[in-house]
């Protein structure tokens, strides 16, 4: 008898060890960076088992990578009626809805991961991108002091003793470091914020990475400037740079936005100088991609082969700032008669100086579009569809930089409608008469 019972249970079980082999094949596959195969290996499971919650999860992690937030929210959809209590079924579901600026709905998922566990960092965290995105700075610098609970940001955090502060007590007279957390272009907008500490009667020691060290070292309102890794003097309290909003209580109508607040080095300026076009003509600077390691950069930068249709317009002297150009790059910018610097940059006050010989900047979302901005230069930054906090929605400008025109997808993936814009207006701005240098 029991062997026939063993016999009878023998198919469930290798049901179990099948589904068992395609989730490692999906999962090996995923983590190859091969997701079609991964999605096409989680599919053949769920058309087997249909109920199965963590394929689904993971199906609609797998769209989410792909593009495909419509068809990930699907298989949240599916996930939560099997598991409605699953806090992180809402949570992913509330991401798919926020790549489709499907905002309203988005806090509604967020709202209820935090309902069935309040201490879930992501819940919190997420909600408060996206109010930012709204215009409710309020509660969006609320929850975006949760970043600090989330898995993925202990090792981001710093460990003081000098207590964290955040605005609740005065700092006359008192020693306070504001310190860079994320990257280049979130310490170059939130510099601004140094000079208002200070005005609170506070010694101001401002902590930067090494990158932005001549750069930020004359920052109105720093008794002195360090770059991470160099010994630190005694301090009273600290305040991570993106916690400053929240500590001085930052909302729409009151953004500082006194631009310029970082300058050129003029001996920078002088270097760079002989290197570019002397004709008279337009110089615009381009930077089509940020960092590949950013979690947003398959959204937010544009290959080359799309972007050059704006390098076609004539007229115009084309002056790169990219800093890392491959080969094949470099053929393609020769081919244009772009002026190739970004590559000789040493660190970003070669970055600033170039920037300041320019008369426009065309950017992606990254930190040089930051430094253009903080110099009151002109710039044009191409948005993606989902935008990042701090462009707001629907916005063609910025009210954290005035000289700034935004240029935005209508659609996921769609470069070629704000492209075209940008490539209309500069060509009317390339086709005037030159001036003189």
């Amino acid at each position: 008898m029991a062997q026939a019972g063993a016999k009878h249970r023998a198919p469930r079980r290798i049901e179990i060890e099948n589904a068992s082999a395609l989730i490692h094949q999906a999962i090996t596959l995923t983590r190859l960076q091969r997701y079609d195969k991964a999605l096409a290996a989680f599919e053949t499971l769920l058309a087997r088992q249909p109920d199965h919650i963590s394929a689904l999860n993971d199906c609609g992690g797998l769209h989410m990578r792909l593009g495909r937030p419509e068809a990930a929210i699907v298989c949240y959809d599916r996930a939560l009626a099997i598991a409605p209590r699953l806090s992180e079924l809402h949570i992913n579901k509330g991401t798919a809805l926020r790549a489709l600026n499907r905002f309203e709905e988005a806090l509604a998922s967020f709202a209820a991961a935090a309902a069935i566990d309040p201490g879930r960092a992501e819940a919190h965290y997420d909600a408060g991108l996206v109010q930012l995105c709204l215009g409710d700075f309020p509660a969006g610098w609320r929850g975006y002091e949760w970043r600090w609970r989330k898995p993925d940001w202990a090792n981001k955090r710093r460990n003081f003793s000098a207590p964290l502060w955040l605005g609740e007590e005065p700092i006359d007279g008192k020693t306070i470091l504001l310190h860079a957390e994320q990257g280049f272009g979130d310490t170059i907008q939130f510099v601004r914020y140094v000079p208002l500490v200070a005005r609170r009667g506070a010694t101001v020691i401002l902590e930067c990475q090494p990158e932005l060290g001549h750069l930020l070292h004359n920052i109105k309102g720093a008794a002195r400037v360090f770059a991470r890794g160099e010994a630190l003097p005694a301090f009273n309290l600290h305040c991570p740079l993106m916690s400053l909003p929240l500590a001085l209580e930052t909302e729409l109508p009151t953004i500082p936005a006194d631009i310029p607040y970082i300058w050129p080095q003029q001996e920078r300026i002088a270097k760079w100088h002989e290197r570019l076009p002397q004709n008279g003509r337009l110089r615009v600077g381009v930077c089509w991609a940020g960092n590949s390691d950013h979690a947003n950069d398959r959204h937010r930068s544009i290959p080359l082969e799309r972007f050059a249709k704006v390098l076609s317009v004539s007229g115009v002297d084309f002056i790169s700032l990219q800093k890392d150009v491959s080969a094949a790059h470099s053929s393609i910018l020769s081919g244009h008669g772009v002026t190739q610097l970004g590559q000789d940059f040493a660190d970003f006050a070669d970055t600033a100086a170039v920037i300041a010989l320019l008369d426009l900047v065309i950017a992606v979302d990254t930190s040089v579009a930051h430094l253009a901005g903080a110099m009151g230069k002109a710039v044009g930054i191409l948005v993606p569809f989902r935008p990042d906090f701090r462009w707001m929605l629907h916005r063609t400008d910025s009210p954290w930089y005035p000289t700034m025109r935004l240029f935005r997808q209508s659609a996921i993936g769609d470069w070629d409608g704000p492209l075209d814009r940008l490539q209309a207006e500069l060509a009317a701005v390339g086709n005037r008469p030159v001036k003189p240098r």
